[in-house]
């Protein structure tokens, strides 16, 4: 990735290009011609145009993209340097979710991260709410997000005052995961990465940005960040919404795609559109998010699914487990596929740690795993 970084920044900042109109041209080297982002660039105008069907104006914004790769070229070096990474769209690294909930008309083609990425690739949920929120509704964000950080699933945080916050400050207070999306550019987010140093070292918190690295905050920025919350979650729960602002505009933008979206359901006395979404099509839900007394989260279905699955006792899955090693060192992920587990890698990084027959063994920073030397075959020289 680090090679074709600059051409990746050249192409995902196109001006008033957008995202669909980006992707559709991503699509028509990398899975039509099946070429790389570089050998994109070195094409010749003639082919541009013959090819791919580009007009005298899109031609000149690609021709200013490619006089801009040597700067680019050291800005890409700089971010490397700082720990930042870059996903492609066309990465297996870039979320699955995001690109199932968004489509190719509106997938940010180039992901700026810090943390870690394997987070992406969890079950998710986002919780949001007004920026002006307090009691009930933080109240129920904190359980909300309590009982998915038990369920192992990441809670995905805008940052924002209020519910973001209040989201992704319970997943940390209750060990879970989280992913900050920020309304402004990765590399102006110099005081949230000394806050969450921690938490993004230990692997629990991922950075992520859509937008240039040096874009600092705005109203614009705010509003175009929060479909990418949305994205990125499998479920949506909303605390607290009013009739304007973006908490409302991104719940009737999911409605109309046909998510399912789970809206509090408010008291009496409070003055906030929570009702209102209820009456457009969201589930209304209680303080636990339970709808029609099925449990969307509860405690008892959340402590039932740390270890088990429904049909599969927890010694049968352990000898599930136990079978996959094949006397190498295993990660989490290579051990759920092996095994066919419906799990996330949190939670079967749990189970591993508790075997007594499995030892954790160090990756750089990951963890991976192994059987212990007397139960298993050590293998010889030529395997």
């Amino acid at each position: 990735m680090k090679n074709e970084a600059t051409y990746w920044i050249s192409l995902a900042h196109l001006p008033k290009w957008g995202y669909g109109k980006i992707n559709s041209l991503i699509v028509k080297f990398f899975h039509d011609e099946k070429i790389t982002i570089e050998e994109f660039f070195n094409l010749s105008e003639s082919v541009w145009s013959s090819k791919y069907q580009l007009d005298s104006k899109e031609i000149s914004d690609l021709q200013k993209a490619k006089s801009e790769l040597p700067n680019n070229a050291f800005f890409a070096e700089n971010l490397f340097s700082q720990g930042y990474e870059l996903i492609p769209i066309t990465s297996p690294e870039y979320s699955k979710t995001l690109k199932q909930n968004l489509k190719a008309a509106h997938s940010p083609a180039l992901l700026y991260v810090k943390g870690n990425k394997q987070i992406l690739h969890e079950k998710s949920i986002a919780i949001v709410g007004s920026r002006a929120a307090e009691g009930k509704s933080l109240e129920f964000t904190d359980n909300i997000a309590k009982l998915a950080s038990k369920d192992f699933k990441v809670v995905v945080s805008g940052f924002a005052k209020g519910v973001d916050k209040q989201a992704l400050d319970s997943a940390i207070k209750y060990k879970g995961q989280s992913i900050i999306v920020l309304p402004q550019g990765i590399t102006t987010f110099n005081s949230g990465f000394k806050t969450y140093y921690k938490q993004i070292v230990d692997g629990d918190v991922l950075v992520l940005s859509t937008f240039h690295p040096k874009a600092v905050w705005s109203a614009g920025l705010a509003m175009a960040r929060n479909p990418i919350i949305y994205g990125l979650a499998d479920e949506i729960f909303v605390a607290e919404s009013s009739e304007k602002g973006g908490t409302w505009s991104g719940v009737i933008d999911g409605l109309r795609k046909g998510r399912k979206i789970y809206v509090r359901k408010p008291e009496l006395n409070e003055k906030n559109a929570n009702i209102l979404l209820i009456q457009k099509g969201a589930i209304a839900v209680n303080y636990n998010g339970i709808e029609n007394s099925n449990a969307v989260y509860s405690e008892q279905s959340t402590s039932t699914s740390l270890l088990q699955e429904p049909t599969v006792s927890i010694d049968n899955i352990n000898d599930r487990i136990l079978k996959v090693f094949n006397g190498r060192p295993l990660s989490a992920k290579e051990i759920l596929d092996k095994a066919g587990l419906d799990w996330t890698t949190k939670k079967l990084t749990t189970l591993l740690q508790k075997m007594e027959d499995v030892q954790t063994v160090k990756k750089g920073r990951t963890n991976q795993f192994i059987l212990k030397a007397n139960q298993v075959d050590q293998p010889t020289l030529f395997g």
